[in-house]
């Protein structure tokens, strides 16, 4: 299947079962960068396919889903990278890279799985360790509304579900060279400096693993 076909399909179903609202995402910056967000449930990936409008994406999916009926369709159509999550899998990381040197639009979950309690989780380095690779700058995206319990509940119920997708501004992520600890910190800090961002759009009941961080109360108040 084609993907301009799978877009249009997605968001005829999206518009059946969601009322989408986007914030900031209207007007995606052009060139390459990164889109992470956090990943609450199944319809993440789908809901981005409703709000981007470009055919260069880099989307890594987990192997699981490569046989399902939908999110197969949908890893298909996109030329998508199948992750092992359990394991190291360094070849799927390796296409990776060489997909974002020819250029594109990288669309990742720091979190690397579903929040089992609808919550961030911590994040793992390697959206950071990418965009310093790459020189991509990365695009925070926060996501409410497409938790699987909720979504699951309203379609029960013939209820439309609200979801909202709220993008930020871009961040610069820029890592010393080498090895060692003073990379590991700068590399963890880009993380939360992602992940805090991301926090910032989402409600507070939202925030799980970084509702006290000092950067996130850095950018609240900046933004109060």
């Amino acid at each position: 299947m084609k993907y301009s076909t799978l877009r249009s399909i997605v968001r005829f179903i999206m518009n059946l079962i969601a009322d989408v609202e986007i914030v900031g995402l209207e007007k995606l910056p052009a060139g390459n960068f990164i889109l992470a967000s956090n990943h609450l449930g199944r319809l993440d990936t789908a809901i981005l396919l409703y709000a981007v409008d470009r055919d260069d994406i880099i989307m890594p999916v987990a192997e699981k889903y490569k046989n399902h009926p939908l999110f197969g369709a949908i890893g298909r159509a996109v030329d998508a990278i199948w992750l092992n999550r359990f394991d190291a899998d360094y070849a799927a990381f390796r296409e990776i890279l060489a997909r974002m040197e020819k250029g594109g639009l990288m669309v990742i979950a720091p979190e690397g799985t579903r929040s089992k309690t609808e919550a961030l989780q911590e994040a793992k380095m390697g959206v950071a360790f990418l965009a310093a690779k790459s020189g991509y700058p990365v695009l925070p995206v926060a996501m409410t509304g497409t938790e699987d319990r909720l979504i699951v509940q309203n379609l029960k119920r013939f209820r439309r579900t609200k979801i909202k997708v709220q993008a930020g501004e871009l961040i610069h992520i820029e890592i010393p060279r080498g090895k060692g600890r003073d990379r590991e910190a700068s590399l963890r800090a880009a993380t939360d400096e992602i992940m805090c961002q991301i926090a910032a759009k989402l409600p507070e009941s939202y925030r799980g693993f970084y509702k006290d961080h000092p950067r996130l109360k850095e950018i609240i108040s900046q933004h109060a």
